[in-house]
């Protein structure tokens, strides 16, 4: 027999010759490592007659490891200089650092706004990363150890401070920020070493006027671009841009246009240095000089949150205080400039007769607050009851103010009818601004509701005064929706008109008695904005003059004709807020702004800490006489 005889298959299935191709069925049976060496395959063949499959080899180990379960399923836990975080998602740097007290210094973040990260003075370390990261831009992540103090991370600060601050003018004694201004603070706290400047600083444009209420210093600017992302994201007018390029960057309005939005004054907040200014406050206050108390605007009937920020008995500004359910962080230019009636042209001193039918040049005779209560009661008595006597509210007085007069109305005078009064209605924006420039038209509307009063318009008064159906008129409040002038020629003809008002106007010169009324910063109380919103706002300062709050004046009145009398706002509230469904649930006080907020708290970027300015005053304030 030859050797190819004895090498022939049988019905058996035989190996395949060393070398032969592996393509039968039997050698595919199980897997293959992939491009196994061919001296692997020659000196292992498969096994001969295998009738089974053979099993299959481990999985190799390799890939990384799985991450370990969160230690808080749905949040990020991670470490920030040895302290625990807990955070959601996305949560930045900055933001988990606060949680637990680590201050992250910055510049261009602002939690409003998108991210730029161009400052890089809040670079820090992170465990995993091999550089330096920003911490406005860098989300937190699992099991992440964050090192805020290591000196790596501290030269890096003072490096970004000398880089800013190397052509920065030294306008420190001169400039409106100083007191708010996060270079100087960080410049004491990251830096404070002498400039090693050899030579002159680049030199900008020192007050480029951007519009009517914003004046630029584009030397003091370190183009952070706050103003530039808030004028694109927030009221979505982008009217300014950066220009240039290297040391000659600046910013800037586009070329043949201004910085003419109702919400400019914005950016004046926004800036963390003193390159924005208002030009409304310019050179009148320094900042140490300022109180800040909580309150309420009353521009229009948003009823923004802001601060009122005050010196003597004067009032300097308002500022936009954080609500995420009525104004965010921002409020209009308008309702900011609205704080010039609560200096200018004010109601001082109580007087009897007409100032109509004085000589031109003779005062209005001035009356004591006791005298001036009881000519209005005897004034009134008479027609107390009568269809003659008319009553006219203003919705912007506080709800305290109106709780009292209207009961006081129904209660004493006998009155069933409520003209309404109050500014005219303006121009609404797309924003926050609303037509109706009345703080609290919604409070008398819930008010008369519940007194079961019922309101008339303003537009039904001067013909009843004109026919001479209302002989009478007690007003709370002089605000009047339409012309004054004309109103005011209706008014004359009455025969008695008691009017309560804080500022003077040419209705008030037809008083015959006439109640200095104190503004809202003067008292404390409530407001319901136009979307039914309850809000409290606290007292800055004492009333200037003789002036006291509507609601005092109702009490002394209403005591005289053997009414009900209250003593203080929050008196009032408590006996006859239950009378009006909508503010019977409103927890009067624990809904108060606290007066002195802590640092961190106010998101707003005017004082490197947080803090709003002022706040160096307690209680009443010393009365400087300025």
């Amino acid at each position: 027999m030859s050797e190819n005889d004895t090498k022939k298959p049988t019905g058996d299935a035989q190996p395949p010759p060393k070398g032969a191709p592996t393509d039968t069925p039997a050698a595919k049976i199980g897997p293959e490592p992939s491009n196994p060496p061919a001296a692997a395959k020659a000196d292992n063949p498969p096994a001969a007659h295998s009738s089974t499959t053979p099993p299959k080899p481990p999985a190799p180990a390799g890939g990384p490891p799985k991450p370990p379960p969160p230690k808080n399923p749905g949040f990020v836990t991670c470490t920030i200089d040895g302290h625990e975080v807990v955070a959601k998602p996305g949560t930045n740097m900055i933001e988990a650092a606060k949680s637990v007290g680590v201050e992250i210094p910055f510049y261009c973040y602002h939690p409003r706004l998108s991210i730029a990260a161009n400052c890089r003075i809040c670079l820090i370390e992170a465990s995993n990363a091999p550089k330096l990261v920003p911490a406005c831009q860098t989300p937190l992540a699992e099991g992440q150890a964050v090192k805020t103090t290591t000196p790596k991370v501290k030269e890096q600060q003072r490096a970004v401070m000398e880089f800013l601050l190397l052509n920065h003018p030294v306008d420190c004694s001169i400039c409106d920020q100083a007191g708010e201004c996060k270079l100087q603070d960080y410049y004491m706290k990251y830096d404070y070493r002498p400039s090693r400047l050899e030579g002159g600083k680049a030199l900008k444009h020192k007050r480029k006027v951007l519009g009517p209420n914003v004046v630029l210093d584009q030397e003091r600017c370190i183009i952070c671009t706050r103003c530039v992302r808030f004028m694109n994201e927030i009221p979505k007018e982008p009217q300014l841009g950066v220009f240039g390029r290297g040391s000659h960057e600046r910013i800037d309005v586009f070329p043949g246009n201004e910085l003419n939005s109702n919400y400019s004054l914005n950016t004046v907040d926004v800036c963390p240095v003193g390159a924005l200014l208002s030009r409304d406050f310019r050179f009148r206050a320094r900042a140490w000089f300022l109180s800040a108390t909580p309150s309420v605007c009353t521009g229009c009937s948003r009823g923004c949150n802001i601060y009122a920020d005050w010196m003597s008995q004067d009032t300097y500004r308002f500022r936009p205080r954080e609500n995420e359910q009525i104004n965010k962080s921002w409020m209009c230019d308008q309702g900011r400039l609205s704080y010039k009636n609560l200096n200018l042209n004010r109601v001082l001193s109580a007087s009897v007769g007409r100032r109509a039918t004085q000589a031109a040049n003779a005062a209005r005779p001035e009356i004591t607050r006791a005298e001036a209560v009881k000519a209005a009661a005897q004034a009134l008595q008479p027609l107390a009851g009568s269809a003659q006597l008319a009553v006219l509210a203003s919705p912007v007085a506080s709800n305290e103010d109106l709780l009292a007069g209207l009961s006081f109305a129904k209660g004493t005078l006998g009155i069933k009818e409520v003209y309404v009064g109050g500014r005219a209605p303006g121009a609404a924006d797309h924003f926050l601004m609303t037509a109706d420039k009345n703080p609290n038209r919604k409070g008398l509307e819930f008010i008369a509701k519940g007194l079961g009063l019922t309101l008339k318009s303003f537009e039904e008064l001067a013909p009843a005064l004109h026919s001479g159906k209302v002989k009478a008129l007690y007003a709370i409040g002089t605000e009047v929706p339409g012309d004054a002038e004309a109103f005011a020629q209706a008014v004359a003809k009455a025969e008695v008109f008691v009017a309560q008002a804080a500022n003077e106007s040419p209705v008030t010169a037809q008083a015959t008695v006439l109640l200095p009324a104190a503004a809202h910063i003067e008292d404390e109380g409530s407001f319901v904005q136009f979307e039914g919103v309850i809000q409290r706002f606290r007292k800055a300062y004492p009333a200037k003059g003789d002036a006291v709050p509507h609601w005092r004046w109702v009490s002394e009145i209403s005591k005289a004709l053997g009414g009900a009398a209250w003593n203080s706002a929050r008196e009032v509230f408590r006996e006859l807020a239950s009378q009006v469904v909508e503010l019977s649930t409103f927890n009067w006080e624990q809904s108060s702004p606290p007066d002195r907020e802590k640092p961190g708290i106010n998101p707003l970027p005017t004082g490197a800490d947080g803090r709003p300015p002022g706040y160096r005053e307690f209680g009443t304030p010393r009365v400087r006489g300025i």
